[in-house]
This record gives structure tokens, sequence and C-alpha cells, in this order.
């Protein structure tokens, strides 16, 4: 099994910034991909960055140039500084990691998510 932990997120203002971390630990083999989703209120759950299959780094069009992503390898752990928030970007992300566990098990796991709001 893997098990995931988030941290950061919370409250800022518009062009603030705010910084997530997910470190990822159990019997894990290799990781495929590390990436961020997030759910706003009333909609459904999205992509927003992150390293995906064969480590290319991507980004939703809403938060080019805003968010970046960054990851360190040896504590399987990935972090999201995002900066020049909008009230847009209010939302729970959740970090999700695509990995081969030690036992050649491919599963998807996710964070417990983090609630991240923007407002003035």
């Amino acid at each position: 099994q893997v098990q995931l932990v988030e941290s950061g997120g919370g409250l800022a203002q518009p062009g603030g910034s705010l910084r997530l971390s997910c470190a990822a630990s159990g019997r894990i083999f290799t990781i495929h991909s590390m990436d961020w989703y997030r759910q706003a209120p009333g909609k459904q759950r999205e992509l927003v960055a992150g390293f995906t299959t064969g480590s290319r780094l991507m980004f939703a069009d809403s938060v080019k140039g805003r968010f970046t992503v960054s990851r360190d390898n040896a504590k399987n752990t990935v972090y999201h500084e995002m900066n020049s928030l909008k009230p847009e970007d209010t939302a729970v992300y959740y970090c999700h990691v695509q990995a081969r566990t030690a036992d050649s098990v491919i599963g998807d796991y996710w964070g417990q998510g983090t609630q991240v709001t923007v407002s003035s």
C-alpha cells in the first residue's frame, strides 16, 4: 500500500502565494506519476499540474505561468508552488500518485485533500 500525506494550503489573498507538499510512503517500487488535482464546490475534480507518466511536466491552461511543481525523488515528495492566486483557485487540492508497489501492483492513490481559499 501507498500512503500520501499532504501539507500546506490555507487562506491567501488574491495575488498571494501558497505552497503544498505531498509525501508518498509505503511499499513503493516505482512512481509513475505525481500530480495535483482540485475540486471546487459544485464542480468536477480537475487535473491542475504535476509530473505525468514519463515524468512529463504539465499544467492546466488556467494555471500556466502562475503555478510551479517540483519533485524530490529521494523523498518521494512533490511540491506545488501557487503564485498570483485568484479567487477561482479556491478548491480542495488533492495529491495523486500512480505507483507500482513492491508486489508489482499498479494503483492510483489519493491524498486526504487540503483546502485552499483565496479571498480578500
